[in-house]
């Protein structure tokens, strides 16, 4: 038998950075998000010979283990270690399990879309499957935030294990106590359409860094920096504008909403933004973008740009003009995490 997951990654529309503690616990968070085609991949197959077998296709990484209740924390992965571990401690009494794990993302590790939380969230879907643990869509995200952000301490907000589970356009608000509430919006589908057609998705061919900028975040919000944290309120304000926008069919101010939290976005720390972004950035501007941001914390990975009526081509060639950059198709995604059963 095969266990089989995919969870899609999603586009950091307004509000990032809100979503972390202690942002989110003393003023509160709130994030819209959009889920995208392009998905982080999990399979399992149990296996009765007493390992534990981990392949990662992106990075062509294979490492065995003996099957064992806790197995070490190899650094590439990570990610998969951490999961083994809770879930043996968590929903198998303790035992040891036999199996082979094998993992793929269809698009660069450190892009920007979330891509660490949405294979958490991938890997956990294929124990549930196996495993066939009673967890809703909740316990899911919830799990995997425990698991990334507590367990093995990885910096991070909480928005990308919600997207990646429910899927599709979601508002979401963070409260005190790790409570988080998915509001999910409903758009027509000329909305949805229209806001795909008119979306250029670039991928900036620069890894960031997240855990370094949201470091400073959580610092700043910790010593009461003034202008990071006026700076934040206005993007958390941009998160509530362009879910209005986006229920009113209102594109246009979508567009130059996305420009006002781009700017107040590179107040919230340094090097969320940069001179090679900025050139990025500044080129859709000049050829008919109303707006646009990185899609996650800064310093790299994909950046996105809203162009009314048929800018889009003007945009696209100028982008492609600067040879810097690559352009991703895409659609959005309705659905989030999906799992099945195979019979080999």
């Amino acid at each position: 038998m095969l266990y089989r997951s995919k969870a899609p990654f999603r586009l950091g529309i307004a509000g990032g950075g809100t979503d972390v503690s202690p942002y989110s616990d003393i003023y509160g968070g709130a994030i819209l998000n959009v889920t995208i085609d392009r998905f982080a991949h999990a399979t399992i197959r149990p296996t009765d010979d007493g390992t534990i077998r981990f392949i990662h296709i992106n990075d062509n990484i294979v490492k065995e283990f003996k099957s064992e209740p806790v197995i070490e924390l190899y650094e590439p992965l990570m990610l998969q270690c951490g999961i083994y571990n809770s879930i043996v401690r968590e929903y198998n009494n303790g035992q040891p399990l036999s199996f082979e794990l094998t993992t793929q993302l269809d698009v660069p590790s450190g892009s920007g879309l979330g891509t660490s939380s949405t294979l958490v969230v991938a890997i956990l879907g294929a124990y549930v499957e196996w495993l066939n643990l009673p967890l809703g869509k909740y316990d899911i995200a919830q799990y995997a935030y425990q698991i990334e952000r507590v367990e093995l301490n990885m910096a991070g907000g909480k928005q990308d294990q919600y997207a990646a589970t429910f899927g599709g356009v979601n508002f979401m608000e963070f409260k005190d106590g790790n409570r988080v509430i998915v509001n999910p919006l409903t758009l027509t589908e000329a909305v949805l359409q229209e806001w795909a057609m008119n979306t250029i998705l670039l991928y900036t061919n620069k890894k960031h860094n997240s855990s370094k900028i949201i470091e400073e975040q959580m610092s700043n919000v910790k010593n009461n920096n003034t202008d990071s944290l006026e700076a934040m309120h206005k993007v958390k304000a941009e998160a509530f504008r362009i879910k209005k926008c986006l229920l009113q069919d209102n594109l246009y101010e979508l567009g130059t909403a996305l420009n006002t939290s781009w700017i107040n976005k590179k107040k919230m720390a340094n090097n969320i933004s940069n001179e090679y972004i900025d050139k990025i950035y500044n080129t859709a501007i000049a050829n008919g973008a109303l707006g646009g941001k990185i899609s996650g914390a800064g310093g790299g990975g994909f950046m996105f740009f809203y162009c009314p009526g048929n800018t889009c081509y003007s945009v696209e060639t100028a982008l492609k003009e600067l040879n810097i950059g690559e352009i991703f198709d895409f659609e959005f995604c309705k659905e989030g995490l999906i799992t099945w059963t195979v019979n080999q």
